[in-house]
């Protein structure tokens, strides 16, 4: 096994190794209209029929599975008619910025009339429901709600019961060994739970609560002819937390995620939404699940990252058209100063790696008390992607907090970080501190001075589950485009045939080409004219930071989105290159 600075070195795009994605049937019954290659894309992703994209609300699961539901239905009923206070307890990232402003509309909307909000500053109160945070909620309320998070929140639970307050716990995360002694928890990953979707993001749990609220309602006689609230106007909320949450997009979230984006482009969007999509240069009437995931979603994770994720929330409930434009401005301006801070972060990281010369890590961790700890998830992002290992990257807890570190994981396929963290605690007790997460991302807390241990026992638990073949990086493909099928009618139909996303990846294909022509745009892009040897044909392609002081070469393979260049008006296809090697 190479080092970590020999792998560092050699995980430019040639390393990595090229698969096709396979058929999983044969396609049947489609119409004329949907054109042959993407049939075969769907069945490469187990879809076979027209009705496995028939993404309309009516198909959604009912929520009538869902285990936990009663209780926390009748408690929300206590509550409305007594009309007490209601808080919800967030998270701060999107998922939680979005399934926050989808509590307080919705339940607004079926007839609490006192709910308020409370987001935990990461570097004050830490993650979650915890005993920081309910100890400074003031006035205390009678309910709390959570939103993307209590299923790890013991001690904020017990605290909140002995004040008197009642908790229900909507989640999406795994439970750990011990769960709180809330009131009600909605949470499709508790065990037995049997709900069938077990992919929801925290939004989706949230909007789910609501729906069982509204059929209980219904079936008590509350709402008058024609009163009953519509809660399809929260499902751009929806779709904008469950595409940035990088849940797996199962059939149920795709119905979710497309219905939020037919509101959005349909111009039926709430103000914030809007705002950040004009913020990002994107446009409302073309939106794609994409752009909520690289666009919209960065510039409200930005705000939890770095400042007080009150401001994204904010953004998310008001419906002034002026005050959401000045709320997205600031979230832009604090994204850019995450992507410069980002970048430094990484470039360190890089080095560090690079000097690894005499270590072999398979599970890599990462310190330096220079980091800021809202970023760490990002730089084990990138450095996951660029080694094809799990990294966990480590931070000081805060400014005035250097003996303590928080940490964020991010995990490669078949390597579930969350029960690797589960069995480092089991067989290094009090080692972490606390900890949670999903099977591909985690967040944990420890000292600094146990750091070089931890380090030392997250790679030797990778040693031991992960198999060798694991470590090469593959790309997979939906195959070569036929010659004459990079059009613009295709291109269309790919832009709006996903939802893609999170375990439905959106489609890549790989070809041989020749070099027509190239030049540099900006400073690392480059913009390339490429021939199909097969018919002469030449296609406009661009390729984002990949020019390093050479010329690409003059016969290459490229795997490539086929996308939609619009300039002044005009829609042309155009290749956006993922990868090139030599051919």
């Amino acid at each position: 096994m190479a080092s970590l600075a020999s792998l560092a070195r050699s995980n430019a795009l040639s390393a990595l190794q090229l698969r096709r994605r396979e058929s999983k049937g044969a396609p049947s019954g489609w119409p004329d209209s949907v054109h042959p290659v993407l049939q075969q894309i769907y069945a490469a992703r187990g879809v076979l029929t027209p009705a496995e994209v028939e993404h309309r609300l009516v198909r959604l699961l009912s929520p009538q599975t869902f285990g936990g539901m009663t209780q926390a239905v009748d408690l929300l009923l206590q509550a409305i008619r007594g009309d007490w206070t209601i808080l919800i307890a967030g998270d701060y990232d999107c998922d939680g910025a979005t399934g926050t402003a989808v509590a307080v509309r919705g339940l607004r909307l079926l007839g609490a009339k006192r709910v308020s909000y409370a987001i935990p500053n990461r570097f004050i109160h830490g993650y979650g429901l915890s005993p920081a945070l309910v100890e400074s909620l003031q006035p205390k309320p009678q309910l709390i709600v959570t939103v993307d998070n209590g299923v790890a929140s013991v001690a904020g639970v017990a605290v909140a019961k002995a004040q008197g307050i009642r908790v229900i716990v909507t989640d999406h995360h795994l439970p750990g060994e011990q769960l709180p002694a809330c009131d009600a928890m909605v949470n499709p990953n508790l065990a037995g739970d049997a709900f069938p979707s077990k992919a929801l993001a925290g939004v989706g749990v949230m909007f789910y609560l609501l729906l069982a609220l509204r059929a209980k309602l219904r079936e008590q006689g509350v709402f008058a002819a024609g009163s009953e609230p519509d809660l399809s106007v929260l499902l751009d909320l929806v779709a904008l937390g469950t595409v940035a949450d990088l849940v797996p997009l199962d059939f149920n979230n795709r119905v979710l995620v497309e219905s939020g984006l037919q509101r959005i482009r349909s111009g039926r969007a709430c103000a914030g939404i809007t705002a950040l999509v004009e913020s990002g240069k994107r446009s409302v009437a073309t939106l794609c699940s994409s752009d909520l995931g690289f666009v919209v979603g960065p510039r409200l994770n930005a705000a939890g990252r770095l400042e007080d994720m009150r401001l994204g929330v904010e953004c998310l409930l008001t419906d002034s058209v002026t005050q959401a434009r000045q709320y997205a401005e600031q979230l832009s301006a604090i994204n850019l100063e995450r992507r410069d801070l980002q970048a430094s972060m990484v470039a360190e990281a890089e080095q560090m790696v690079a000097g690894l010369t005499d270590i072999d890590a398979i599970g890599v961790a990462l310190y330096e008390p220079s980091w800021h700890a809202g970023v760490v998830g990002l730089v084990a992002s990138k450095l996951k992607d660029r080694l094809h290992r799990p990294v966990i990257a480590f931070a000081p807890a805060s400014e005035d907090d250097t003996d303590n570190l928080r940490g964020s994981a991010r995990s490669i396929a078949g390597f579930h970080i969350r029960d690797a963290l589960a069995a480092i605690d089991a067989r290094a007790p009090g080692l972490i501190e606390r900890f949670g997460g999903h099977a591909m991302a985690a967040g944990l807390s420890l000292k600094t001075c146990d750091y070089p241990r931890f380090a030392a026992a997250f790679d030797a638990i990778a040693r031991e589950l992960i198999d060798a073949e694991r470590l090469q990086a593959v790309l997979f493909t939906d195959g070569e485009l036929p010659p004459g099928a990079a059009s613009l009618k295709l291109a269309r139909q790919l832009r709006h045939a996903g939802p893609w996303g999170q375990a439905f990846p959106e489609p890549l294909f790989d070809n041989l080409f020749e070099c027509a022509s190239w030049k540099v745009m900006g400073e690392r892009h480059l913009r390339l004219q490429l021939r199909d040897p097969r018919d002469g044909s030449v296609h406009d392609a661009v390729m984002f930071n990949a020019y390093h002081g050479q010329p690409p070469p003059a016969r290459l393979r490229a795997v490539y989105e086929l996308g939609i260049n619009d300039w002044q008006g005009r829609e042309t296809p155009r290749l956006l290159l993922r990868h090139i090697e030599p051919a």
